[in-house]
């Protein structure tokens, strides 16, 4: 099987700057719905039309480790919609000389899965040219829609509910191959 994909970054801050700023999410990824601040928190994360992820904060080692599982997924552009379901996006802090070495690693992203060209190509964007920007010099380019259209969908009741019904499932050690009740599922009737 082949590695998760990875991006590693160096920048002239401290341990604990990289690790406030990888948890202002809205800096240099977009908006969600939830928070992203305590062991459990929630939250989600929407681009109209195209996909969406619900996560649940992991680990939080304060300078040192943030880790987040995708409890529910859907992702438009790909045949298994559901594959980032119980994958981990984990952010590795490291002291590098003047400065902090960062390790994004997405567990479960691999070559062999359909999204990997585009997901991978997305995670370079935000996290070599975004959160790397926005340690620098305090300005990310994250994903903000018109209109709030990204918060709108996530705060959709639907939507909530297939996002909690997936963290349920994997919560209750189901593999993800039996997480339903997705948008482009087969309704039974």
């Amino acid at each position: 099987m082949s590695a998760d994909y990875t991006a590693t970054i160096t920048v002239s801050k401290t341990p604990a700057e990289v690790y406030d700023a990888i948890n202002d999410v809205a800096g240099w990824w977009g908006r969600i719905t939830g928070t992203t601040t305590a062991k459990d928190d929630e939250f989600v994360y929407v681009v109209p039309g195209l996909h969406y992820s619900g996560f649940r904060v992991t680990e939080l080692e304060p300078g040192r480790r943030i880790a987040w599982i995708v409890t529910g997924s859907y992702l438009s552009f790909v045949d298994d919609t559901q594959e980032w379901n119980g994958t981990t996006v984990r952010f590795d802090i490291t002291p590098s000389g003047d400065g902090t070495q960062l390790t994004f690693t997405h567990e479960g992203l691999r070559p062999e899965v359909e999204c990997y060209g585009a997901c991978s190509n997305a995670w370079s964007t935000y996290i070599r040219g975004s959160l790397a920007a926005f340690l620098e010099t305090g300005v990310g380019q994250p994903n903000f829609f018109e209109g709030d259209e990204a918060l709108e969908a996530a705060e959709h009741e639907t939507l909530r509910h297939r996002i909690e019904g997936a963290g349920a499932a994997l919560n209750a050690g189901w593999p993800t191959s039996r997480v339903t009740n997705m948008p482009g599922d087969q309704q039974a009737g």
